[in-house]
């Protein structure tokens, strides 16, 4: 390592004797009553899969950026954010997740342009147009949900599978799609206002007190992907690949090292200088979507301090 850093990995912490605890890719989630307390650690996943090495601040990152957007979008969406009372810590209403994720999407990337390239042109039930390349821009955002999976690889789904298999209603649907586009679009304009491209994301959403409320991470590295929109049309029409900043960098450097994902692939070794170099693009992205200079919680490590700042907001608002 380049610097002096313990990052965080699992936490284990008791904030109450009827606790709840669920173990994500990246986070413990802890309920205690009706509150949920979602501690981002410094893991990394790809392809559905935890790797070995911990990236330094991403778990700062990823909730300082949610953060950083919950609020800017509440106005359009309500959501379960309540407080962040540690870098990496939020605090918020408990609420029962549609096992849903609302990937929404604005260009030809990531997953849609691997499915495209291999001659689909129907993706989760929607079509894609022809003739288009990597990058292109579809005529309007796409909603392409997948499946929340406990465990696992999640699954493409249509809305149609969706709601026959109960996992929302088609009133639910309808407020959740609508939900999304908001979203995608108040985060494109955002984007676009700090010279980046919202390509594509996804959202989720939960149930509280008959309502649907927007939870998780929200534009994040971890659920989204940005281009640099100086110079986007130039390479477009030059075939140049776009200058990506997002995660998808892991995967490529993933797969180039012979690990998808896939049985029987054995995941490779990250150096330190790679990690390193995770980091510092999670701290530019932070940067570039928000607007603000990144502040490297000195403290990050201290598991006391992220105890007692949880400890200190479960006071100021008890559970009902």
């Amino acid at each position: 390592m380049s610097e002096f850093y313990s990052p965080i990995g699992h936490t284990d912490f008791h904030f109450s004797p009827d606790q709840g605890v669920y173990k994500g890719k990246v986070r413990e989630i802890y309920t205690v009553g009706d509150r949920l307390i979602s501690i981002a650690s410094d893991r990394i996943s790809a392809f559905d899969h935890i790797l070995p090495r911990l990236i330094p601040y991403k778990g700062q990152v990823l909730n300082q950026v949610a953060a950083h957007f919950l609020e800017a979008t509440r106005d359009l969406v309500p959501n379960w954010l309540e407080s962040v009372p540690h870098p990496n810590v939020s605090i918020g209403k408990k609420c029962k997740p549609v096992k849903l994720e609302f990937v929404v999407r604005g260009y030809l990337a990531g997953h849609a342009w691997r499915e495209y390239q291999s001659g689909k042109r129907m993706i989760c039930g929607v079509h894609m147009p022809e003739g288009l390349k990597e990058s292109d821009r579809f005529p309007q955002p796409l909603i392409t949900p997948s499946t929340k999976a406990e465990q696992g690889h999640d699954e493409d789904i249509s809305k149609e599978q969706a709601i026959a298999q109960g996992l929302c209603s088609l009133e639910e649907w309808i407020t959740m799609e609508r939900y999304a586009l908001a979203l995608f679009n108040r985060g494109t304009e955002m984007a676009a206002d700090q010279g980046l491209i919202l390509v594509d994301t996804k959202y989720e959403f939960g149930r509280y007190n008959d309502q649907i409320l927007l939870i998780d991470e929200v534009h994040t590295p971890d659920s989204s992907r940005y281009y640099y929109l100086e110079g986007y049309a130039q390479r477009q029409e030059s075939g140049e690949r776009q200058k990506q900043l997002s995660k998808e960098f892991v995967r490529e450097w993933l797969m180039a090292h012979g690990f998808a994902g896939k049985a029987g692939q054995v995941m490779p070794d990250m150096p330190d200088a790679f990690v390193w170099e995770i980091s510092d693009r999670y701290i530019e992205l932070y940067e570039k979507v928000t607007g603000k200079a990144f502040q490297k919680d000195p403290d990050n490590q201290n598991f006391h301090a992220i105890e007692q700042a949880v400890r200190q907001a479960l006071k100021s608002r008890p559970s009902l």
